[in-house]
């Protein structure tokens, strides 16, 4: 749990902050002091909210007083506390590295502001930190960053399996981008330099899939004119996906077991048995479990599969991640199609996060994709998205309350996404003129340019 510290010789003001703070951020921990000494600058402390004439005392500047805080807590983020005419401070600490500042008396509206900076900054720091681990090689760096606490949990599960020799085995819901990260696994395992083999069980006959699978001899049945070593010998020493398991019937389900078992494969038309050095990944859209029950697959296959289990969440319980699947498509559309389409107009990007996508990740990708095509704007508008996705964005909240997080969570969510429709809207009709938004806004160019980094928006897609 996050933690901040204010620190300010003025008892009132400092409770009176603390509870601004509470009332946008209930579950952040709050301590206040009326010293900076050592015993307020706790190595736990993730934000320090601290007077300017505390930390600049008997200092020389402002970078010396930071320096103080940073000594001890290296990562902390300082927010300074000024008098209204006392502004050059606040902006010599900002030079110096400080995130932000607010002035006495302080206004729950700006104190709302600097918290929003905070959450992005800490956001961004806890993506940098993620991201710059020398684990995630080079390509996976663009899949690897996201917005879900979901998906950063799968991604925790692969850094510390992929290494292993140990099967896998991936679920959840068709679309959801099991083979991308399938490659993933492979891509950060001991056997990156080694084949990576794919079969989607259910597109291969019942007839033909114990010859695609484990190979076959000349001769073995009617076309089969040479020897083939199959999927398990390509993979030999790397890895073998195997999708949509839970569509091989029985008889394959007992062979595919022996194999996992006894790490040989015989050949169709073979008594001979073959050494195989092949790590299974497999995956399913189905309750497999439940398979089991109802005696459609083996228990004993199953456990054999399920060493290691990783459920994908399915995108409507990621719609964090929708902006920036989005723009990757995008990007991919633009060089595909020679266009320069910039990004979702807001209308359509809310209307993208009230529907629900039983298509998942793949159906995001072909509505982009039919888009792009259609589109002649730089922002991909309503009128070029399916109907029944563009009737969703004339509602103010989303259709279906998700009560699984508090009140307040919730309610941020909507005040976000309605904070950001009317800053791109207004943006866009301003042209990107920060002064002219600001005017019509009723807020401070200062209010506009905070807004628009929490919401990432720049004022040159808007031009």
């Amino acid at each position: 749990m996050l933690q901040y510290r204010i620190i300010t010789p003025d008892v009132e003001a400092g409770e009176m902050l603390k509870r601004s703070i509470l009332a946008v951020q209930p579950k952040i921990v709050v301590n206040t002091s009326c010293k900076l000494d050592d015993a307020a600058i706790n190595s736990h402390v993730d934000v320090f909210f601290v007077d300017h004439g505390l930390l600049l005392g008997g200092k020389v500047d402002m970078s010396e007083g930071l320096n103080y805080i940073w000594k001890n807590v290296p990562s902390a983020n300082v927010v300074i506390l000024v008098n209204s005419t006392e502004i050059r401070y606040a902006i010599e600490a900002i030079n110096a590295g400080a995130i932000d500042y607010l002035a006495y008396p302080f206004m729950d509206s700006e104190v709302t502001l600097v918290l929003s900076r905070l959450d992005h900054e800490l956001a961004r720091k806890n993506e940098l930190s993620y991201l710059q681990d020398d684990f995630w090689n080079e390509k996976s760096m663009q899949l690897v960053k996201t917005n879900s606490p979901a998906m950063r949990e799968v991604f925790s599960m692969v850094r510390q399996m992929s290494a292993t020799k140990t099967t896998v085995l991936l679920t959840g819901e068709t679309g959801i981008g099991k083979s991308v990260l399938a490659k993933l696994i492979h891509s950060h395992s001991t056997r990156k330099d080694k084949p990576f083999v794919s079969l989607h069980c259910g597109a291969i006959p019942d007839s033909l899939i114990e010859s695609e699978l484990f190979g076959h001899t000349r001769g073995a049945f009617t076309g089969a004119l040479k020897d083939t070593i199959g999927k398990f010998g390509a993979a030999e020493g790397g890895t073998l996906f195997l999708d949509e398991i839970g569509t091989i019937t029985p008889s394959m389900q007992i062979k595919l077991l022996h194999v996992l078992q006894e790490r040989t494969v015989q050949r169709v038309g073979s008594d001979k048995e073959h050494l195989v050095d092949v790590r299974i990944i497999a995956a399913t859209n189905e309750d497999l479990w439940g398979q089991c029950e109802l005696g459609n697959f083996r228990k004993d296959l199953f456990y054999r599969l399920n060493v290691f289990p990783i459920c994908i969440p399915s995108l409507r319980e990621r719609k964090e991640d929708l902006a920036s699947f989005a723009k990757t498509f995008i990007q991919n559309c633009n060089l595909m199609l020679g266009k320069d389409i910039v990004g979702l107009h807001p209308k359509v990007l809310a209307a993208f996060k009230r529907y629900s996508w039983p298509g998942n990740v793949r159906e995001l990708e072909n509505i982009i994709e039919r888009a792009c095509i259609l589109e002649t704007d730089k922002f991909i508008r309503l009128e070029n998205i399916p109907n029944e996705l563009s009737a969703l964005s004339s509602g103010t909240l989303d259709a279906q309350a998700d009560i699984s997080i508090p009140l307040s969570e919730a309610r941020q969510r909507v005040v976000n996404s309605f904070e950001y429709l009317y800053l791109a809207e207004l943006l866009q009709a301003s042209k990107g003129k920060i002064n002219q938004a600001a005017e019509q806004a009723g807020i401070t160019t200062r209010q506009i340019h905070k807004l628009m980094l929490k919401h990432n928006l720049n004022k040159n897609d808007f031009k």
